[in-house]
């Protein structure tokens, strides 16, 4: 094995982390026969040679010898290198993207082309490995031809004939998905695929079978799923609960005799002829992988073929499972060992494991149907099994991060689980609940009754990092709800105060008045060296939320001894909290006054905002701001744009200055310029013209643009900016919603944007907004 590996000039290559002469020892490490050396070869194979899916020149050198270890049935593991192989090769890169690279990157989208057209070239050898003596192997096998092969009818036909012979349940499982995937990398087979889907999800022999079916139909076809498919999908999950566990081992009968189709479904007279696959290629020798170069194979319209031999079957006496096939599950200390051990607690104790991932991948093929997937989630929270709790309380979150709607029912069962003995459970509730802001109103007392009952759990510790509030805390605390007080009261009486304690009284308003006092009294303590920031800021936003004037001694002594390091920060804070005390905050003006006799800087612009909102001053901070306006720095200008709004006719003035930042290359300062250009002349035209501009540009400043046009008054009827603002409102999805990542505030603003889009429609906006 691994002929000609030394002769590889590696040392001339380079990985993630540098030369990459380490990589025959990591090609070897994954023949190895001990499963921690394997585990680590497997971990250092993505942790450096293909670091977060990126090709390089070392990744296509390893490419022939990849081959070579997946057709040995020597080597164990090999499921892993198939994964692997995947990865490298399966890279798409479309033609947007093309257009977009550039000259640094021309290498890079060199290496990925020449990736996938080696792995693609070799991915003949999948063909026999789908029947495997490995069931882990053949539970990876199936996505790489799906993925890789260049024949998708082929592989189409090969799926359908390995499912009824197939003993290992997970493995079917992965035939199915794959079949979903070829439909959605070769649209014209669609049709074909969610057909077969559609006989599956209503035939097929097992619960989990037609799952996966209805949710692979999701993804690819979901014009073909049933219209009851809700209670469909409840009734199979019901069936998967009460059924005993499965062996994996099927029926003999199942599919291979007379009178049944590929898939282990009766044939039917309607269902016509299927192609079978071409011969079953034998694995190329890994030093020819790259050799084979036959087209792509056309997929419409598409003749049939002619059947042949169907694949062996498995002998269906007892066999591993694909679980068991990924070889012993060693503690190691590598990526890839944490996150099978992670994955193994998560599902230990589950009698089909699988079923998760495949009702996240229903809810996403379902897409934009908020009421079936609510309805759908609503029924999960109702299940006995625990964990299928948990599952539907994650996907719960997901879905209202993305998607508009009712949810009120599926808060209130969210609600519920706080009450759970399962530690687990409850803490994913409470988590989504966190997110959810005003929406989590439902799930109101369930919240108190947990925060009531779990005192320990009212700050968090992690080391090397400050406290911060537990989950229930801030959710109650987002709400309003004044049964947080008592906990954020006892969070300021510890040793170190919470980081986010100020954040959460922001939030309470009103009903958070007694804490100014203990605010008050640990701001007071609070030396003044290097750490002062880190321990202070926390109690200047919770102060600066209150408007606690009476704390101007203690935030001026921020203000006057803040340190070097963070000095500017703490300052910064103080100054916020000195302006939202406003005239309470007078014993400051003369602080204030010397601090804008620097115009230009950022501190001289908040300290004139300050100023400002303290004394009301216009003569002395006009000119500061005006510096400020033409800082060299965005976010000075910025700052000094909305210094200025807030002067409002009294800087009329400056409307010149910020009718020329509407032509700015900067979004945001464009935004602001135009907000401040209203505020200061009252002319709505130039300031709603631009910011329709913006709000189409860039979809995060749209909270910001309903703000000013929620407080310009009634918009006209007929105008863009009704248009505008009701297409919004129409909208199922949210407008910050991100495909594989979000923010933690995204419902928040989410939330925000729509009630101020309604204000200004319905003219409820006059005045200041919240």
């Amino acid at each position: 094995m691994f002929s000609g590996i030394d002769e590889v000039d590696w040392a001339s290559m380079e990985h993630a982390y540098g030369p990459a002469d380490d990589v025959p020892e990591l090609l070897r490490g994954l023949a190895s026969d001990d499963p921690a050396e394997r585990e680590a070869a497997l971990d250092g194979m993505y942790g450096a040679v293909h670091h977060q899916g990126d090709v390089y020149a070392c990744t296509l050198a390893c490419i022939p010898f990849l081959f070579e270890l997946v057709v040995d049935p020597g080597v164990q593991d090999r499921g892993g290198v198939v994964e692997l192989l995947t990865s490298i090769g399966g890279f798409d890169l479309d033609e947007d993207d093309e257009a977009e690279i550039d000259e640094d990157e021309i290498e890079g989208a060199a290496n990925y082309a020449m990736a996938a057209a080696a792995v693609t070239a070799g991915a003949g050898v999948f063909f026999e490995l789908i029947a495997d003596e490995d069931p882990g192997v053949r539970l990876a096998a199936p996505l790489a031809l799906a993925t890789l092969h260049r024949h998708p009818v082929r592989v189409l036909a090969l799926l359908r004939e390995r499912l009824p012979v197939e003993p290992d349940e997970e493995v079917r499982l992965a035939l199915v998905e794959a079949a979903g995937r070829v439909a959605l990398r070769h649209r014209p087979l669609a049709e074909r695929v969610g057909k077969w889907l559609g006989l599956l999800a209503s035939r097929a022999d097992s619960p989990g079978l037609r799952l996966a079916a209805l949710a692979q139909l999701a993804r690819c076809s979901p014009d073909g799923l049933p219209g009851d498919v809700v209670p469909v999908v409840s009734g199979l999950l019901r069936e998967m609960r009460s059924a005993p566990e499965e062996s994996g081992v099927r029926e003999e009968s199942a599919g291979t005799g007379t009178g049944a189709s590929p898939g282990g479904i009766p044939a039917r007279e309607d269902d016509g002829p299927e192609p079978g696959p071409d011969p079953t290629p034998t694995p190329a020798p890994a030093a020819a992988v790259a050799v084979d170069s036959d087209p792509v194979e056309p997929i419409e319209p598409v003749e049939p073929i002619e059947p042949v031999e169907p694949v062996q079957a498995v002998d269906p006496e007892p066999v591993a499972s694909a679980e068991a096939g990924r070889g012993e599950h060693v503690a190691t200390p590598t990526l890839v060992g944490q996150l099978r051990s992670l994955s193994a607690q998560e599902n230990a104790g589950r009698g089909a494991p699988w079923a998760a991932d495949l009702l996240r991948t229903l809810h996403v093929g379902l897409d934009d149907r908020v009421g079936d997937r609510t309805a759908l989630l609503a029924d999960q929270l109702r299940s006995p099994d625990r964990r299928q709790r948990i599952d539907a309380v994650r996907m719960s979150g997901g879905l209202i991060r993305a998607w508009r709607g009712p949810y009120e029912e599926l808060v209130a069962l969210v609600g519920e689980q706080l009450a759970d003995p399962e530690p687990r459970l409850a803490e994913a509730a409470s988590h989504v609940l966190e997110e959810l802001f005003e929406l989590a109103a439902p799930a109101a007392d369930a919240l108190a009754a947990r925060l009531a009952a779990d005192p320990g759990g009212w700050v968090r510790t992690w080391a090397g990092g400050p406290p911060g509030l537990g989950s229930t805390v801030k959710a109650l605390a987002r709400l309003g709800d004044p049964r947080a007080v008592p906990a954020l009261a006892a969070a300021l009486e510890r040793e170190q105060v919470a980081h986010d304690v100020g954040f959460a009284v922001g939030h309470l308003g009103a009903v958070a008045r007694p804490l100014a006092g203990p605010l008050r009294r640990r701001l007071a303590e609070v030396e003044l060296d290097e750490g002062a920031y880190d321990r202070a800021s926390p109690l200047l936003a919770g102060l600066t939320a209150l408007r606690a004037g009476e704390a101007a001694p203690e935030v001026l002594r921020m203000l006057r001894g803040a340190p070097e390091y963070r000095g500017e920060w703490l300052r910064s804070a103080a100054l916020r909290a000195l302006g939202a005390f406003g005239p309470a905050a007078r014993e400051a003006v003369p602080e204030l006054r010397a601090l804008i006799r620097r115009p230009g800087t950022a501190s001289a612009t908040e300290a004139a905002e300050a100023l400002w909102a303290v004394s009301g001053d216009a003569d002395a901070v006009l000119p500061v701001l005006i510096e400020g306006l033409q800082s060299d720095q965005v976010h000075d200008r910025r700052s000094a744009a909305v210094a200025l709004g807030a002067l409002g006719p009294r800087a009329a003035v400056v409307a010149p200055r910020l009718r020329g930042l509407l032509a700015h290359d900067e979004l945001w300062l464009r935004v602001d310029a135009a907000i401040a250009l209203w505020e200061v002349s009252g002319r709505t035209r130039e300031t709603v013209a631009a910011l329709l501009t913006a709000w189409e540009q860039n979809r995060h400043v749209r909270v910001r643009v309903a703000e000013c046009l929620a407080r310009m008054g009634p918009v006209p009827e007929g105008s863009a900016a009704a248009h505008v603002l009701r297409s919004e409102l129409v909208s199922v999805r949210r407008h910050n919603a991100m495909d594989g990542g979000y923010g933690s505030h995204d419902i928040h603003e989410d939330e925000k944007l729509l009630t101020l889009c309604r204000q200004a429609l319905r003219g409820a906006g006059k005045g200041s907004t919240p």
